[in-house]
């Protein structure tokens, strides 16, 4: 491994600090991988919170996942050139800091109440967790051994499915804390009491996000003040070449990659989006909206267990044979879903979670696999991929207004069936043409 030291903020005095071991710089980055899977699990409970508040239907409460989503569309190039430039653990200092102002955006958001501000605030600190994929996702790849490169990344990913898991346990109650109106009961108030209402559902989500705010700004410090290896033979810093992003795409794993990671997060995406009104509903779960958060946390809580399974499995299965098997259970599991009501398709759903579990770490490994200097350029391709999580779950709105949220999980079943068929045909690489 390379031991020339990255661009740090520190002085000349920090540079002479010892750098952490790669095990402890992969407890530090589990930690980050920790934190942006809970913030990202929060839009789960914010939608129907915030469909309740405004009272939109479903495909402009999908709004949320499209603004949050589509950021990593117009930050993942600039994140790109700033990882570049300064080096991995700047890079994630610097997201976290921009992730807690998107957090503290939310207070003046809840205050007024005002749907663009809550969007506005979700597009910053969606800003920051761009740029803490882009880098921190190829960094804990390249720490180690290539070929262990999947299962590194599937284990930290766990701990993302941790935050995923019990963010909307333990803080999805708080938010949703006001009992939910229907438009009916609402109807019925006077206008002041509606208006008083209203201004209680939003200043809901005020506390928990400054905790939020808190917490990124006390992590950033952490990873500030610790010295993590530096990867600079994995970036442009090594490397007298500029590879273009054209370059990069010229690899076909990469360029099947990036279309496998749009609609895998679309797809897990929606699903968890989806989740509570679809277990809500009387002909599914028949329960209240705060006791149908709980399943949320199930549904990640499966991605978690399944992740922790995974990166065992990965050790001794090929990635891509492992991939295609769980691409193909998730299809029938939706299917599942699909026809049946009742336990049978709410546990059918939630279980996809289980299957989710490698998909993400997978597919990048496989995507950036051989790049070398061109793993920053690669990596942003693939982080802005992840807009996914903003087209298909408000696709899946439109569908579900006009035929209705089960008969629109049909849209996540194709995302699957394409994923199975890159894990055993499309992800295999193949020499390049030549220029």
């Amino acid at each position: 491994m390379c031991r020339n030291p990255q661009p740090t903020f520190g002085s000349a005095r920090t540079v002479s600090r010892r750098n952490l071991s790669s095990n402890a710089a992969i407890a530090v980055l589990s930690i980050i991988f920790f934190t942006w899977g809970g913030l990202t699990s929060l839009n789960d409970v914010l939608i129907p919170h915030l469909k309740a508040v405004f009272e939109m239907n479903y495909a402009r409460t999908m709004l949320i996942q499209f603004t949050f989503f589509s950021t990593y569309l117009v930050m993942s190039l600039p994140a790109g050139r700033v990882m570049a430039h300064v080096g991995y653990r700047p890079s994630m200092v610097i997201g976290l800091i921009i992730a807690a102002l998107g957090a503290l955006a939310f207070y003046p958001a809840a205050k007024a109440p005002s749907y663009p501000l809550f969007l506005l605030a979700l597009f910053v600190l969606a800003s920051g967790i761009t740029l803490l994929q882009v880098s921190a996702n190829p960094y804990i790849s390249l720490l180690g051994e290539p070929r262990g490169a999947s299962s590194r990344l599937t284990l930290a990913q766990a701990l993302n499915s941790l935050g995923h898991t019990l963010s909307p346990a333990l803080i999805g109650p708080l938010i949703l804390s006001v009992a939910v109106l229907g438009s009916a009961e609402l109807a019925q108030l006077p206008a002041a009491r509606q208006e008083a209402y209203r201004i209680a559902q939003a200043e809901s989500v005020q506390l928990p996000y400054l905790a939020v705010a808190g917490g990124l700004l006390l992590l950033a410090s952490c990873v500030y003040l610790f010295r993590l290896p530096p990867l600079t033979e994995a970036t442009e810093q090594a490397d007298p070449h500029r590879h273009t992003f054209a370059e990069a795409l010229r690899h076909r794993q990469l360029r099947l990659g990036v279309i496998a990671i749009f609609v895998y997060v679309g797809a897990e995406v929606t699903i968890g989006s989806f989740l509570i009104s679809y277990i809500a509903a009387p002909r599914i779960g028949n329960i209240d909206a705060g006791s149908a958060a709980h399943y949320v946390s199930y549904y990640w809580g499966a991605a978690m267990t399944g992740r922790f399974i995974g990166s065992a499995l990965l050790r001794r299965i090929a990635p891509r044979v492992l991939l295609g098997v769980f691409a193909l259970v998730a299809i029938a599991l939706l299917a599942t879903t699909i026809l049946s009501s009742g336990a049978l398709a709410m546990w059918s759903v939630i279980g996809i979670g289980l299957f989710n579990s490698i998909m993400f770490p997978t597919i990048f490994t496989l995507g950036i696999e051989g790049l070398g200097p061109m793993t920053p350029k690669a990596s942003s391709l693939l982080v802005m991929a992840i807009v996914g999580g903003a087209v298909i779950p408000l696709l899946q709105g439109v569908l579900a207004d006009r035929i209705g949220v089960q008969l629109a999980f049909m849209l996540p079943l194709l995302c699957y069936a394409y994923i199975a068929w890159y894990a055993l045909q499309g992800s295999r690489r193949r020499a390049l043409a030549p220029c």
